[in-house]
């Protein structure tokens, strides 16, 4: 019996044995290739297919039905396309930007520096050149032109090609927009000049909704929305851009990562504790983006009390304790003019809307604009309109029972449980 129970042991001890030195036999096999693929994209040619990249991102996976890829792999044989994207000389694109002069450097985006570049046809660009390039940098680069030649929309950054095959470094390049990010407006280099009136940022808001809602409808969710990456053209009119972070998904299925992406003080918070994207993810950072046009405060800001630090758990305890006052930004007369007081009191309130921690309470994108919409019509003298059902109210007051006073002021957006609380008439 006891050389039985040896025999056993040793006979488990060995399997056990055999099947971790084969796993970790197929780990190296698998590491070696990944580092293979890797050498060959950056070193000789542009990426392949993501087909043939096995399933590194939901992207590949789901795209993989996509008629796209059918005709990249015929295009980029051909030299002269990828995803229908125009394939760039690098030696034209270096001169274009005058061997990345430092001096022509317009700022940084999710993944690299962007530099301005005037191209020998005499279209002026901006050229987005990688940090590094590793096997995350190379997929957020392919991922962005799959994206970017998706879809086509006057609110979205327009892509006009990327490097060729054989180029040295992995470079994008889009049209020009002049007039920098939202940010730079509202809490940036540019927050002195006064453009932003509160007619042009609620402009702002509407034109971001729609960009959103259209790639929503597209089943393509940016998953970094957030005021640096809002552009403005000469016309203040907006470009939403960076869709290094975005992704595709079938209707109806919920993507799950592996770690949190995106900009902290914009992460939809159930996203970041489980790892669960939705298109909701899109819309809590939108209601970010919102607050900032309010405010124009930063989304993080460590000077901040400490309760303050986090702009959307600021807004929220504002909103809760009817001190909205204490938010809005006092160059949009506030106080002074009825309608900026109506509208700006009717978006916070969308706000708070987008900012609630489960996601099934948050309305859509396709939601969030109609109600924008419903208030950019309204006019002096006349009642707001409730962003919950196009009932009518009237204009709130810092004194009244206000926004949402059955709910006890949070720590955070976390705490707040409740849809939508009715709003108090005069």
């Amino acid at each position: 019996k006891k050389d039985g129970k040896a025999l056993k042991l040793a006979l488990g001890l060995g399997a056990a044995g055999v099947i971790i030195l084969v796993g970790i036999g197929a780990l190296c096999v698998r590491q070696h290739r990944r580092k293979k693929i890797v050498a060959q994209l950056i070193s000789r040619d542009l990426p392949t297919s993501p087909s043939s990249k096995g399933p590194t991102t939901s992207t590949t996976n789901y795209s993989q039905s996509n008629s796209s890829y059918s005709t990249s792999k015929y295009d980029i044989e051909r030299g002269s396309t990828y995803f229908g994207a125009h394939v760039f000389n690098y030696e034209e694109l270096e001169e274009a930007t005058d061997n990345f002069n430092p001096s022509k450097q317009l700022g940084e985006g999710g993944f690299g520096t962007v530099y301005y570049g005037v191209l020998r046809d005499g279209r002026v660009v901006a050229v987005k050149r990688l940090y590094e390039n590793n096997l995350k940098r190379v997929d957020q680069y392919m991922n962005e032109i799959e994206i970017l030649t998706l879809i086509l929309h006057p609110y979205l950054v327009k892509l006009y090609g990327c490097t060729s095959r054989r180029s040295r470094e992995l470079l994008l390049v889009y049209e020009y927009i002049p007039n920098g990010t939202v940010a730079d407006h509202l809490h940036g280099k540019r927050s002195n000049s006064g453009l932003l009136t509160w007619h042009v940022r609620l402009r702002i808001a509407i034109e971001t909704a729609t960009a959103l809602a259209y790639l929503h409808r597209k089943e393509i969710i940016h998953r970094d929305v957030k005021s640096n990456n809002i552009l403005l053209d000469k016309n203040f009119h907006v470009k939403v851009a960076d869709f290094g972070l975005s992704r595709l998904f079938p209707n109806d299925v919920t993507h799950v990562s592996t770690a949190p992406q995106g900009t902290p003080g914009y992460v939809d918070p159930e996203y970041h504790q489980c790892y669960h994207l939705t298109e909701k993810s899109d819309v809590y950072s939108f209601g970010v983006v919102l607050v900032e046009l309010i405010s124009a405060k930063k989304a993080v800001d460590i000077s901040r009390h400490r309760h303050d630090i986090n702009l959307a758990n600021m807004a929220i305890s504002r909103i809760q304790n009817q001190a909205l006052h204490e938010l809005v930004d006092p160059s949009l007369g506030f106080e002074n003019d009825f309608v900026v007081k109506n509208t700006v009191t009717a978006v916070a309130g969308l706000a708070f809307r987008c900012l609630q921690q489960e996601r099934d309470m948050r309305p859509s994108m396709e939601e969030v604009l109609e109600a924008l919409e419903e208030i950019k019509g309204v006019r002096s003298g006349s009642d707001v309109v409730d962003i919950r059902s196009g009932t009518e109210v009237v204009d709130i007051k810092s004194d009244d029972v206000g926004l949402l006073k059955s709910i006890p002021p949070p720590f955070s957006p976390d705490s707040a449980t409740e849809k939508w609380v009715q709003i108090k008439s005069m």
